[in-house]
C-alpha cells in the first residue's frame, strides 16, 4: 500500500508539473496514464479472476476507474458484480490492488427503484429521492445518505454517481419521474435535500455526483433507449440546483445528460455540447471540478454518433471522464478501442495535449482531494 501511494504522489506531482524521481524501474508514458485517467469502465464478473478484460484495462491500459452493477442488461441475467457484501468487498480490494493510481470505484446508489446494493443480496434497505422529497426532513434525508455512505466505505466504493438533480417537471418522465429519482419539481426542495445528501456523503469519504446536466426531468424519453429531444419541455429553472451548490463550493463530480437541447446548442446533445458544457457549466455557472459523462454506449448517443466521433466530441465539449459501463451493449475491447481513439485524435491534431492535460489534472484533484486527503 506505502507503495502505491508513492506512486501515486509522484504522479501527482508530475501532473502539476514538479518534479520528482520515478519509482525504480518505472518508465510510464505520461500521455497513457494521461488518456487512462478519462475512462471509467464496466465489466462482468464477481471476482478479478472472472474478469480478464478489466483485469488488463487497469494495468495494461491504466483505465482511471470502474463502475459496478447487480443486473446484466445485455446478458438478461441478475449475476454481474454484486452477489453479497463480502464478495463486494473482496473484488474491489482486488481490483483497487491492480492499479498503481487509486481508482474511482462507482455504483448507482441512490435509493430506491435504482439500488444496486438490494436487501435481497444482504444490504441495507433504501429510500427512493422521491419519497425523501415528499418528506422534506432532514433528519431523514441525512440519515438516508449517511446510510448510503456508510455501505458504500464498507464496501471500499469511492465514488456515488448520485444523488439526483433533475427536477421533476414531467411526473410521466419513464426515467426520472416515473422511477422516484428526483425529490421534487420544486427547486428549492431540490437544492436543500442535495445539500444534506452531499454534506452526509463527505461526512463518510464518499464522494458524490450530481446527475444528469442539464436537467433530465423534463424529457418525455429514455436517453437509454432513443434520442431525447427536451427543446419545448426544458426551462432555465433546471440549472438552479447545479447554480446553487456550485455557488457554495459544490467541487465534486457533475455528470451530463445525453439530451438534445435546441435552446443551449442546435446540433450536439448536452454530453458532446461544448455550447452546454463550456459555456454553461464551466464559464456561466463556475463549475471547476470533474465532469463524468453519461454513459456513452446508451443509445442516444451510441446509435447517433460513431464511436470516434463521440469521444471526439466529447472531449472537446469538456468532458473529462467518459463512462463505458457494457451494459446496454457489451464489449469488453471498448477501453482499448477508446485509448487508440484519444492516441489518434493526439496525433492528427484535432484535439491537444493540453486538453488531455486539463482533464488529467482536474480527476488527480479529486483523486488526492477525496480518496487521499491526508497527503
Amino acid at each position: 500500500m506505502k507503495q502505491r501511494l508513492t506512486a501515486f504522489f509522484c504522479l501527482l506531482f508530475c501532473c502539476l508539473g514538479l518534479s520528482l524521481p520515478l519509482l525504480a524501474g518505472e518508465q510510464p508514458d505520461s500521455l497513457s496514464i494521461k488518456i487512462g485517467q478519462m475512462l471509467m469502465i464496466g465489466f462482468r464478473g464477481t471476482s478479478v479472476a472472472e474478469a480478464p478484460s478489466i483485469v488488463a484495462d487497469i494495468k495494461e491500459r491504466g483505465i482511471g476507474g470502474v463502475v459496478l452493477f447487480d443486473y446484466d442488461v445485455p446478458a438478461h441475467s441478475p449475476l454481474r458484480n454484486i452477489t453479497s457484501p463480502e464478495q463486494l468487498s473482496r473484488l474491489t480490494l482486488e481490483l483497487q490492488a491492480l492499479s498503481k493510481i487509486p481508482l474511482l470505484i462507482a455504483i448507482d446508489q441512490e435509493g430506491g427503484r435504482v439500488n444496486r446494493l438490494k436487501p435481497s443480496r444482504g444490504f441495507p434497505p433504501s429510500i427512493s429521492q422521491a419519497k425523501l422529497g415528499q418528506l422534506d426532513n432532514p433528519d431523514s434525508t441525512s440519515a438516508a445518505a449517511r446510510q448510503t455512505a456508510r455501505t458504500l466505505k464498507a464496501m471500499h466504493i469511492g465514488l456515488n454517481l448520485a444523488p439526483v438533480a433533475d427536477l421533476n417537471i414531467n411526473p410521466l418522465n419513464p426515467v426520472i419521474g416515473k422511477l422516484e429519482r428526483s425529490y421534487s419539481g420544486k427547486a428549492e426542495v431540490v437544492i436543500r435535500n442535495l445539500r444534506l445528501s452531499v454534506n452526509a456523503f463527505h461526512s463518510e469519504g464518499i464522494i458524490a455526483t450530481l446527475k444528469h446536466f442539464p436537467g433530465h426531468g423534463s424529457s418525455t424519453t429514455d436517453t437509454h433507449l432513443d434520442f431525447t429531444d427536451i427543446t419545448a419541455s426544458w426551462s432555465p429553472k433546471e440549472l438552479e440546483p447545479y447554480r446553487s451548490l456550485i455557488a457554495s463550493g459544490y467541487n465534486d463530480p457533475i455528470m451530463t445528460a445525453h439530451v438534445f437541447n435546441k435552446t443551449l446548442d442546435p446540433l450536439y446533445p448536452a454530453t458532446l455540447s461544448k455550447a452546454t458544457l463550456d459555456a454553461v457549466l464551466r464559464n456561466q455557472l463556475g463549475f471547476r471540478g470533474v465532469i463524468l459523462s453519461d454513459d456513452m454506449q446508451m443509445k442516444a448517443i451510441a446509435d447517433h454518433y460513431g464511436l470516434e466521433t463521440a469521444i471526439q466530441r466529447a472531449i472537446e465539449a469538456g468532458v473529462d471522464v467518459m463512462i463505458f459501463g457494457n451494459n446496454t451493449s457489451y464489449d469488453p475491447a471498448i477501453a482499448s478501442k477508446a485509448v487508440e481513439i484519444i492516441r489518434s485524435l493526439l496525433q492528427r491534431k484535432i484535439i491537444t495535449p493540453e486538453r488531455i492535460e486539463l482533464s488529467y489534472r482536474r480527476i488527480m484533484e479529486l483523486k488526492q482531494r477525496t480518496l487521499f486527503p491526508s497527503l
